[in-house]
């Protein structure tokens, strides 16, 4: 019940965080590139904007010469390694699942985890392919970054549910532990991710 309690609060908290920050125009502009500032000084900038700064400096930091500093560039980073991730524990998920002697409720939880975390890695496919599109301003950009913002909040709910899944066992074996510890990483990518779109949209949305 701690883990199912424990994603709840991070799809919950993710969503709330950074639709309040990002209503404040102000807030999210000061994620644009300053004059003299480095891509690396960008970076943590933006960072301190999401629920997990300290692993978003982490897994960006290295990309600051591609990166540069694009709210644009750096939300389709985010997106993509948290797609990577995705992918990641879908494999790990799948396999675990096929593992012989599971009690039949861990069983019917395993397999309940990979069809949820599946729908996470298409939804976060889908909102890649929506950021590829080229939108333009006005309206039809709002309306795309919606749908991005929706598959991904979407993700982060399939998230959950994959350890909802686990609610309830008496078991809290080694299995549970592994698939619990990649879903909360898979989580918390996204979670950064979903904060990093919400910020280009706005900053795109008060420059036009």
């Amino acid at each position: 019940m701690e883990g199912s309690y424990l994603f709840k609060a991070v799809a919950t908290l993710s969503i709330l965080l950074q639709f309040t920050t990002c209503m404040n125009m102000a807030s999210c502009s000061a994620t644009e590139a300053n004059p003299g500032e480095t891509n690396t000084q960008f970076i943590k900038k933006s960072c301190h904007a999401t629920t997990y700064p300290r692993l978003c400096i982490s897994s960006f930091s290295t990309y600051a010469s591609k990166i540069h500093s694009s709210p644009k560039i750096l939300a389709d980073t985010a997106l993509s390694m948290s797609l990577e991730t995705a992918r990641s524990a879908f494999t790990t998920v799948t396999k675990l699942s096929k593992i012989h002697g599971l009690q039949p409720a861990e069983a019917a939880a395993m397999s309940d985890c990979v069809e949820q975390v599946g729908d996470s890695v298409d939804e976060i496919q889908r909102s890649l392919k929506e950021m590829e599109q080229p939108g333009g301003g006005g309206l039809n950009f709002v309306s795309l970054m919606n749908d991005v913002e929706t598959w991904v909040s979407a993700a982060l709910t399939d998230d959950d549910t994959c350890m909802d899944a686990f609610a309830g066992l008496a078991t809290d074996g080694k299995v549970h532990r592994i698939v619990r510890r990649r879903i909360l990483h898979v989580a918390q990518m996204t979670s950064n991710a979903l904060a990093l779109i919400n910020i280009y949209a706005s900053t795109k949305t008060a420059l036009s």
